[in-house]
């Protein structure tokens, strides 16, 4: 990585045009090729940027950086004051606490916080279409389908529709109903899975471990 600290203007010219007038900043040049330029605000997120493919020319104090569609981000250097690169080598990814693997566990041993009188069948229930998270029954005696996510997105939604489909073909199972279980569900998830009859639950992380109570946000 190249941590360049620098007086610069920085100008896009894409399907858009875009001017950052002259100001100190940081501009990263990343190992895949992106470039990204920061102000000491804004947490994380640049002024500006690349994204890779794409490449980086520097002539006479101007940077010209040129990706596969032909979009130029233009940095102007005035002023230099801090030039340096770093190998940092292979990241081995974040690894979160209350990965999906781990909310199936807990879920799956505190199957009650689904609602009274639930009981689980098994984890991750083999279909055609690979395993569905959690199988159980509600108080009725009725088969619920569980699928587990970290954030819930569409895509989780439509997963869990063709397991649905599936597995209300099993005589010995049918009707199966759906929950889709998640530490966040966005609201075009949400919407799409009341459309199809999909319960929803908000997962509470600390909770299924006992540190806070023990309740879950069905809607």
């Amino acid at each position: 990585m190249r941590l360049v600290i620098a007086r610069c203007s920085v100008d896009y010219a894409g399907r858009l045009t875009a001017h950052l007038p002259s100001a100190p900043r940081l501009i990263l040049v990343k190992a895949d090729g992106s470039v990204s330029i920061h102000a000491d605000d804004r947490a994380y997120k640049p002024l500006n940027w690349m994204s890779p493919p794409c490449t980086l020319k520097e002539a006479d104090g101007v940077w010209t950086v040129v990706n596969k569609a032909g979009e130029k981000l233009i940095i102007t250097m005035e002023e230099v004051v801090h030039d340096s690169s770093h190998e940092l080598g292979v990241d081995p990814g974040l690894i979160k606490d209350g990965v999906e693997a781990h909310l199936q566990e807990l879920l799956a041993d505190r199957i009650e916080t689904l609602g009274t009188g639930y009981s689980l069948i098994r984890r991750e229930y083999p279909t055609a279409i690979g395993p569905v998270d959690i199988l159980c029954r509600d108080g009725d005696g009725g088969t619920i389908a569980v699928e587990i996510k970290r954030r819930g997105e569409i895509d989780g939604v439509e997963q869990l529709t063709r397991y649905l489909d599936l597995l209300n073909r099993d005589p010995h199972l049918s009707p199966v109903k759906g929950v889709f279980a998640a530490q966040e569900i966005k609201p075009q998830a949400r919407v799409l899975a009341t459309d199809r009859g999909i319960g929803c639950v908000v997962l509470d992380y600390d909770a299924l471990r006992g540190i806070e109570d023990d309740k879950l946000r069905l809607f």
